[in-house]
């Protein structure tokens, strides 16, 4: 089971971190991709982290400012946001599926319930 938490609403130019972790098991053993869904708009991948931590890839629209990251010792997955802008506004979810990440939201077989990110302007 994943959780995610670490949402909520900030400024923009402000930071959010936001975490996946996983009950039941290690967060290591599975490759976590982070998708976003806005209002109205369909779910997209933000960025994926494989097994053995490589990061396989980031959305365009976030390169620069979103980081990710895994932690070990809270058997967590982050996600460091920041320079947030108001279009980054949406349910932010983590995602687990065997070996590796993939940008398709169907090729996961685990998912978290949402955290909701707002950006105001």
């Amino acid at each position: 089971q994943l959780v995610e938490s670490g949402g909520g609403l900030v400024q923009a130019g402000g930071s959010l971190r936001l975490s996946c972790a996983a009950s039941g098991g290690t967060v290591s053993d599975w490759a976590i991709g982070w998708f976003r869904q806005a209002p109205g708009k369909e779910r997209e991948p933000v960025v994926g982290i494989d097994r053995l931590g490589r990061i396989t890839y980031y959305a365009d629209a976030v390169a620069g400012r979103f980081t990710i990251s895994s932690d070990s010792a809270k058997n967590t997955v982050d996600l460091q946001m920041n320079s947030l802008k108001p279009e980054d506004t949406a349910v932010y979810s983590c995602a687990a599926r065997a070996i590796t990440t993939h940008r398709d939201a169907g090729e996961y077989d685990y998912w978290g319930q949402g955290t909701q990110v707002t950006v105001s302007s």
